[in-house]
């Protein structure tokens, strides 16, 4: 940051493999948006404004997950730019945690691929979506 304004980066994300982009954003701070996966696509995902707790988890079964699988959990915000890396055989899910959230989601596939590759679980199968006090 310096008199003209200020500027962010992430200068080691590469955009070797990736397809195609779009950004998601949720009506409401609070709001859940799970659980999506890919069996071969991979995503990166960056805040782009406000502020999102993203969680991810492996699956180890496809057709009947684990309840009690691992949920890793990354807060993203603007104010500190990042590309979290959702490896392909993850689900993952985001939750607004202000009002004015956007992510920018970078994929490894094309539209039609990843529509060919979609799996879906619902918003609770897992519920990561509380922010923890520390």
């Amino acid at each position: 940051m310096d008199d003209r304004g200020e500027a962010g980066f992430v200068n080691d994300f590469h955009f070797e493999g990736v397809r195609r982009f779009y950004t998601v954003a949720n009506h409401a701070r609070g709001f859940v948006r799970a659980w999506h996966g890919h069996k071969r696509e991979t995503k990166y995902m960056t805040a782009v404004h406000g502020a999102v707790l993203v969680c991810c988890i492996q699956i180890d079964d496809w057709d009947d997950p684990g309840h009690d699988l691992p949920i890793h959990r990354f807060a993203l915000s603007e104010k500190a730019p990042a590309v979290l890396r959702i490896p392909a055989g993850y689900v993952n899910g985001f939750m607004s945690l202000t009002d004015d959230a956007k992510v920018l989601v970078f994929s490894t596939a094309t539209l039609e691929e990843s529509l060919g590759d979609d799996v879906r679980f619902p918003a609770r199968h897992w519920d990561p979506w509380t922010v923890e006090e520390r």
